[in-house]
């Protein structure tokens, strides 16, 4: 019987299937029945910045409202400020003392930040609450014209600095494909000794309804078509960093487990096809990789994780250009 064990992160995990950080992790109730149905590792919902902000924005717009600000630099921002903070990080500290006590899978926090402001803090006292890694889902979209490229990539490397240098537990950096060079950054985590990469961020996107000419959110669930992008990714780099690749994003069933490990991800995280299929669904994904291991005769993930990277190719992009011309070329 295929063995499906594997390490991410420095941590043992009885297979390579994480579920990602989302509603599906934000209760010790919905993690217990996760790691029943076989998940390897689950990364909890994340603790947003950007979210933490407008709370204590909105608390101070309603004090304002009710005459709770009397001068214009009222102790009252402050109190708000510090008041929703310590809320909200109370609340994610309880979840992974919870969670850690009550499940044997590996509990993986998530902050989902936009600046280098007080992270070090709060990821010191995740790791005290007992969290086994962290991951860093660093929220940089290139909207802002006036910043470079440079600037852009110089946050994130800011932001793993200095976690690094207050904790101990390993770090993984969830990012976008916003990126000019992307390969360069992901070598630049690995230089700012990032422990893994998680490709990639998955973004509320626009959509325009035409009915009412008005401007709507897009499916918040992925489509399988939307994990191209991550298994060429994957594939580009694997066997060139020497840090841990998790996939994600369009990952709805085993064949596509199976084509990541190929390509060389050492896990694959997985949500929204746990949302469309319950978390019954963890044991068909894993049930379709042994069985396909069984039938290639492989006993390990190690056989053949990366079989299909492109690490030999001396110029990638070459390589998938002169596919692009053969395919096209071939259409009729």
């Amino acid at each position: 019987m295929a063995d499906l064990s594997t390490r991410y992160l420095g941590l043992n995990l009885r297979n390579p299937l994480v579920i990602a950080s989302s509603g599906l992790t934000d209760s010790v109730h919905k993690i217990i029945e996760l790691e029943k149905h076989g998940a390897g590792a689950i990364v909890l919902k994340s603790l947003f910045e950007e979210q933490i902000l407008m709370e204590a924005d909105y608390r101070v717009r309603k004090a304002e409202e009710h005459g709770g600000l009397f001068v214009e630099y009222s102790e009252t921002f402050d109190y708000a400020d510090v008041h929703v903070k310590e809320q909200e990080i109370g609340n994610y500290l309880g979840l992974i003392e919870k969670s850690r006590n009550e499940v044997h899978i590996p509990v993986i926090a998530s902050i989902n930040c936009m600046s280098s402001m007080e992270w070090t803090s709060f990821a010191t006292r995740m790791e005290k609450a007992g969290a086994n890694a962290l991951e860093l889902n660093i929220f940089v979209m290139p909207f802002n014209m006036k910043n470079s490229c440079e600037s852009n990539e110089k946050t994130y490397y800011q932001v793993l600095q200095k976690v690094k240098k207050a904790v101990r537990i390993p770090v993984a950096v969830k990012i976008s494909p916003y990126f000019s060079n992307l390969g360069r950054v992901i070598m630049g985590l690995e230089e700012n000794k990032a422990n893994g990469v998680v490709l990639f961020n998955r973004f509320s996107s626009p959509d325009i309804d035409i009915n009412n000419i008005k401007m709507t959110i897009a499916d918040v669930i992925s489509s399988p078509v939307e994990m191209a992008n991550s298994l060429r990714w994957v594939a580009l780099m694997a066997k060139r960093v020497n840090i841990d690749l998790a996939a994600t994003t369009g990952i709805h069933d085993g064949e596509a487990v199976v084509k990541q490990l190929l390509a060389g991800a050492t896990v694959v995280q997985m949500a929204s096809a746990i949302y469309k299929n319950g978390p019954t669904y963890i044991e068909k994904v894993l049930a379709f990789v042994s069985d396909w291991m069984d039938e290639k005769g492989f006993e390990t993930l190690h056989q053949f994780r990366g079989k299909l990277s492109q690490a030999k190719n001396i110029n990638p992009e070459v390589y998938e250009r002169l596919q692009f011309m053969k395919y096209f070329s071939d259409y009729k």
